[in-house]
């Protein structure tokens, strides 16, 4: 854990911003609030704790909200303005990296879960094949057709859940993925060789659709897999990040690991061939050429 006090005698006050906002977000995650809930918890506007907390910001609270925070959660104002590395939240704390087992139903519920808490954050994914919120009916019995009724009912919530999710006001959700993905739908080829034509043709459309309905709050950015990779993984805000491995997600929960990979979502936005304006247009290539 970074300590202030140590490293400068007059630390700048970007450096103490800085170091509250990563002691915050350790406080949110640790009790799995949103701003709202936490803003409540301890008697603040939640406009005032989103300002606060904004990257870049070198706004600090007052001292009596510093003291009430400290009161509520245990903790020392010190600890808060990164004056000193541990407190007596460290007994505590969640675990920098957790394994999360799901299936297909408690995947969904574990999900819908990190969505709410991390309301008001920005999401940031990058998808293990289509994005959720993008599939269409057809094309999920097609990928998840070899699961049980209840993980496809699980799956098909959790499409709905997210497709609602962003069509919220205050959403702000970002997907990096491969060219490579839609350009195989379109050609039938590797895991989509067995859809039919007409299931791929409208899965295409309903990607044009979305991609344009949702903008600016979803924003699709297409990236050249031969040039640049990534697994699956979600940043839920600074919060936490679920990478995904199949039957289980790596939890991360520490603000360095979280800061490394929304440092690498950063690298594939730049690297990205396709922009979130342009990629419906693209998509409308790849579905012209659809054979």
């Amino acid at each position: 854990m970074k300590s202030l006090r140590f490293e400068k005698e007059n630390p700048d006050k970007r450096d103490v911003a800085e170091i509250f906002r990563d002691r915050m977000a350790l406080l949110l995650a640790r009790k799995g609030f949103n701003l709202s809930q936490f803003a409540n918890s301890v008697g603040i506007d939640r406009s005032a704790l989103s300002q606060f907390l904004a990257p870049g910001s070198t706004r600090l609270p007052r001292a009596e909200t510093l003291c009430a925070i400290s009161r509520t959660y245990g903790v020392s104002v010190d600890w808060l303005m990164g004056l000193i590395a541990n407190d007596e939240i460290a007994s505590e704390a969640v675990p920098m990296i957790e394994i999360e087992r799901v299936t297909e139903a408690s995947a969904s519920v574990k999900l819908a879960k990190w969505h709410r808490e991390a309301m008001g954050y920005k999401i940031r994914y990058v998808p293990s094949t289509l994005p959720d919120l993008l599939r269409t009916e057809e094309i999920g019995v097609y990928e998840f057709g070899d699961f049980t009724t209840t993980e496809r009912e699980a799956k098909e919530r959790q499409m709905q859940d997210q497709l609602s999710y962003s069509r919220r006001p205050e959403t702000d959700m970002e997907v990096c993925m491969p060219l490579q993905a839609i350009e195989q739908l379109a050609k039938g080829e590797g895991i989509w060789r067995q859809v039919p034509i007409a299931i791929r043709r409208d899965q295409m459309k309903n990607m044009i659709r979305l991609t344009e309905e949702l903008y600016p709050t979803f924003r699709l950015f297409l990236f050249d897999a031969r040039k640049i990779y990534s697994a699956a993984y979600t940043l839920f805000g600074p919060l936490r990040a679920a990478i995904y491995i199949g039957n289980m997600y790596l939890l991360v929960n520490s603000v360095e690991h979280i800061r490394a990979l929304t440092a690498h979502f950063d690298g594939l936005i730049r690297s990205a061939e396709v922009g979130p304006d342009k990629a419906p247009e693209r998509i409308s290539e790849y579905l012209a050429s659809l054979s």
